[in-house]
């Protein structure tokens, strides 16, 4: 428990995907493996209708990468590796034949908006503040940046990489187009989600594929844009910049 988990069920063709970090639901390698394992398997299932994606825990919905991680990377080949988690999270959303609902209960920060993004129908609560921090880090959301500009185009992307410090508010992320809806309880947001996870259940799911498909073409190339941007934060992750400041944040976190 300690190091996190990941879990998955299923009922009446919908899977939910449920992931959890005690540090903030950062994301350390084996939690995005774990993800990207259970979307996938869950996407291979005949009976799967719809996912759902979510995170345990009233803290953020996700916190990013996990600085305890990053501050270990003592090379490029393993930067590379780390960062490539990202991106088979989010080529695993993209590939599944199903649409993924995504439950954004708090705020997320760097790789959580990625994840915001990347999934096919968002629903947050009005907590759900977002910000793009990588750039207060030395490194840049070379790996989100792709299903971020997608959902709310360059120049929101622009704004949202440029403005690391500066938290969105959930009512912003609803009007660049993050989120479909905002709810003001946990309990109307569930209620959403539940709604529209039965809704899709009820679907042809040959149509929902095809529909998958229609939203995500252009994105042929990804498999291979994400990890060329992995190789990029990979190596950046490795600059005295981002030691200092990776350090200073996990002391102003102790503090508190």
């Amino acid at each position: 428990m300690q190091d996190g988990y990941v879990n998955s069920e299923s009922e009446g063709g919908i899977a939910t995907v449920t992931f959890h970090h005690p540090k903030s639901n950062s994301l350390p390698g084996h939690i995005l493996r774990g993800m990207a394992d259970a979307i996938t398997a869950a996407g291979m299932d005949a009976t799967t209708r719809v996912i759902i994606l979510r995170s345990d825990g009233d803290k953020a919905f996700c916190a990013g990468a996990s600085f305890d991680e990053l501050v270990a990377i003592d090379n490029a080949a393993n930067g590379l590796a780390f960062f490539s988690g990202f991106a088979h999270v989010i080529n695993a959303i993209r590939k599944a034949p199903v649409l993924v609902i995504g439950r954004i209960h708090s705020h997320a920060v760097g790789g959580g908006v990625g994840l915001a993004c990347a999934v096919d129908i968002a629903y947050a609560h009005s907590n759900a503040s977002a910000r793009l921090s990588e750039l207060a880090v030395g490194i840049g959301p070379f790996v989100v940046g792709p299903a971020v500009e997608r959902k709310v185009g360059i120049g929101h992307f622009g704004l949202l990489s440029a403005t690391p410090a500066t938290r969105r508010s959930a009512q912003w992320c609803e009007q660049a187009g993050m989120y479909a809806e905002v709810f003001d309880t946990i309990e109307s947001l569930d209620a959403r989600i539940e709604a529209q996870a039965k809704e899709l259940a009820c679907y042809s799911p040959e149509a929902m594929a095809e529909i998958k498909r229609v939203m995500w073409r252009g994105t042929e190339d990804w498999d291979t844009l994400l990890l060329e941007r992995a190789k990029i934060s990979g190596r950046l992750v490795l600059s005295e910049f981002t030691r200092n400041a990776i350090a200073k944040f996990k002391a102003e976190a102790a503090k508190r």
